[in-house]
């Protein structure tokens, strides 16, 4: 018998150059938390951390939905954000704020359906 199926979740790699705020851990703490707000997202908790003056940030946004994560480069000029849903999440949302709020002067998106949910009630064999 065929099943429907639908993503049992979204994966978005989001590739940041010539950023503002690469330096700035409540710059960035803030962003990653107000982009899981506009997706409609469940915030469990954040850690964030700081590698020194001159340096970059790494941290991670655990959600309900999943998660998103960041790690900076600012002497390369360069962000790599992560961010994983599940649910009715609105992963365009998400990455709208953060594109809009580090003004990159070059951004790359890639989205991932991750997991497949079969519709049919049917269990994989």
């Amino acid at each position: 018998m065929a099943f429907e199926s639908v993503p049992i979740g979204v994966h978005a790699l989001l590739d940041f150059h010539g950023a503002r705020g690469l330096e700035d851990l409540d710059f960035v703490e803030s962003i990653l938390r107000d982009a899981a707000s506009a997706a409609g997202a469940t915030i469990l908790g954040a850690h964030m951390h700081h590698f020194g003056e001159g340096f970059g940030v790494t941290g991670v946004v655990l959600l309900a939905e999943s998660h998103m994560s960041i790690h900076t480069w600012p002497e390369h000029d360069y962000a790599a954000v992560d961010i994983f849903l599940c649910g009715g999440s609105n992963l365009q949302a998400a990455i709208e704020v953060i594109e809009d709020r580090f003004e990159a002067q070059v951004a790359s998106t890639k989205v991932i359906e991750r997991g497949e949910a079969r519709l049919s009630g049917e269990r994989a064999a």
